[in-house]
């Protein structure tokens, strides 16, 4: 017997506009997790009708201790998301910076998977907090691999990478209360005015995102590119929304996080499934290394951009999604990605937070996945084969047939490939712990907000930072004014005042 679900009507759809059908799937005899048939799923095994269980019910042991290790952990940061399938096709010719293949022939297509997250909030909680969001995509490509791990604003909170415990610790909830607590959130931020560009973005319009389609990615990172020849440059890669942006207002995303706490995800879903496909336009910035060097500012500190006055975007490709996850499980909480994973043609650059993710992530998804989580059909490549030396570890199943586990050996398997590793360079400095937090940390949120917010949007940014704070300390709120007050006096002046008020 069949079950098919091809046709939708109203009938398919919540309130919401949920699509409630689900695939077209066989009816088959149910059986254990090692095959056994199950004639009844109803019943216990027990002696009598009332008497107690046995310990042979293997039927209900297979059941129960699978259940009992049914969740995984979440994610520590970005647990709450959803993603699609889709592609990247190259628009423009790139060649001259970057060997990658994904770039190299116009009209190319290369397969996807993208998942959006909220980055703070627990795998429960509302798709409307006011959040940066993840905008991550793997790229399946013939050379395997490539993780671009993007946000949906262009720079971060902090700059190294040691802080970045302590910040997410400040994100989270109060480990004596378990609740989240202003005081660590602003006590942290008013420590670090590195700090201040992000958190300007963050309660501005842009820190509630409309779902997941109006928002742009930004690749945040300073990354390498290297051409066919070996040259070399700095670049940053630039995701704008085809659909436009839009954001919601805090009336909006408190409504829905009471009413449809997963507006974002359902919305990404259903606009797919309608056939209204999410696109994105790729730009990169390019600057040459000898133009790093003289820079107004550091190229490799996340808490700033480069202005595109100065090095302008210029346009790559489109990104489409346009197919849903079948299993949600497998395909989006599975889905582990790690800004290490790149593809010859793009490389690493000094930026420190980089330098940090490149360990963290692929760490901490072997911790929520085991150590043979890029065996999992959602991160591995689709047309490459996996030849090295790693074998056996948990839930092993590819475990190379009778290849040879070490290398150099003298019976064949793999060998070492040419011309794909990274390129040489130098290094020639002091060893030491640098400091950063005294350098310029004012200038471009200064330029945020006096050139890119209109009055309105200023006004709207003061009012979200005022009801923020007003629930720290009243030392804490002081630093953290002071800090907006250096981005523009009138600014720290008037969001002093507005505290004030409210705590009249």
């Amino acid at each position: 017997m069949q079950f098919v679900f091809n046709d939708t009507t109203a009938d398919d759809f919540d309130s919401c506009g949920s699509i409630l059908r689900m695939s077209t799937f066989n009816v088959t005899p149910i059986t254990t997790g090692y095959g056994f048939p199950v004639t009844c799923k109803t019943a216990s095994l027990t002696a009598g009708p009332r008497g107690p269980m046995l310990l042979q019910d293997a039927i209900f042991l297979d059941e129960i201790t699978h259940f009992d290790r049914e969740r995984i952990p979440e994610r520590v940061v970005h647990a709450k998301g959803g993603g699609a399938f889709g592609y990247f096709e190259c628009l423009y010719d790139i060649t001259n910076f970057t060997k990658a293949v994904v770039f190299s022939e116009i009209g190319k297509k290369t397969e996807v998977f993208v998942r959006f997250s909220t980055v703070g909030g627990e795998s429960g909680s509302a798709d409307t907090v006011r959040d940066p969001r993840g905008f991550s995509i793997k790229f399946y490509t013939e050379q395997g691999i490539w993780d671009l791990v993007c946000n949906d604003t262009p720079v971060f909170f902090i700059r190294d990478p040691m802080l970045f415990p302590s910040f997410i610790h400040t994100q989270k909830r109060n480990p004596i209360t378990h609740l989240k607590d202003m005081d660590m959130f602003w006590d942290f931020l008013s420590l670090r005015p590195e700090s201040t560009y992000q958190v300007l973005i963050l309660f501005s319009d842009k820190g509630i995102p409309d779902g997941f389609r109006f928002m742009d990615g930004f690749g945040g990172h300073t990354f390498k590119l290297v051409n066919a020849v070996g040259e070399a440059f700095w670049c940053k890669f630039h995701f704008k929304s085809d659909q436009g942006i839009r954001n919601l207002t805090v009336e909006e995303a408190e409504r829905l996080a009471g009413t449809d706490p997963d507006y974002s995800i359902r919305d990404l879903y259903n606009a797919i499934d309608a056939g209204d496909y999410p696109k994105w336009t790729m730009y990169i910035q390019v600057m040459t290394l000898e133009e790093a060097k003289s820079y107004r500012w550091n190229v490799f500190d996340v808490t700033k951009i480069w202005l595109e006055t100065d090095y302008p975007l210029i346009p790559v490709g489109r990104l489409v999604l346009d197919r849903n996850p079948t299993n949600y499980f497998r395909q989006v909480e599975q889905a582990a990605f790690a800004p290490s994973r790149m593809i010859p043609g793009v490389e690493p650059s000094p930026d420190k937070m980089l330098q940090g993710r490149l360990f963290s992530y692929g760490d901490t998804q072997r911790h929520r996945l085991g150590p043979n989580f890029l065996q999992l059909s959602v991160n591995k490549p689709p047309d490459v084969t996996i030849m090295n030396q790693q074998r056996d570890g948990k839930m092993n199943y590819y475990n190379q047939d009778g290849a040879p586990n070490y290398f150099p050996n003298s019976f064949g398997g793999s060998q070492q490939c040419v011309n794909t590793d990274t390129t040489p360079f130098e290094i020639n400095d002091t060893v030491d712990r640098y400091e950063s937090g005294d350098e310029d940390n004012f200038s471009q949120a200064r330029i945020f907000y006096l050139n890119e917010l209109d009055g309105a949007q200023r006004g709207r940014l003061i009012d979200n930072l005022a009801n923020s704070l007003k629930n720290a300390k009243e030392f804490i709120w002081k630093r953290a004014v002071n800090n907006f007050a250096q981005v523009d006096r009138e600014m720290g002046k008037i969001l002093e005042n507005k505290i004030r008020e409210l705590l009249a």
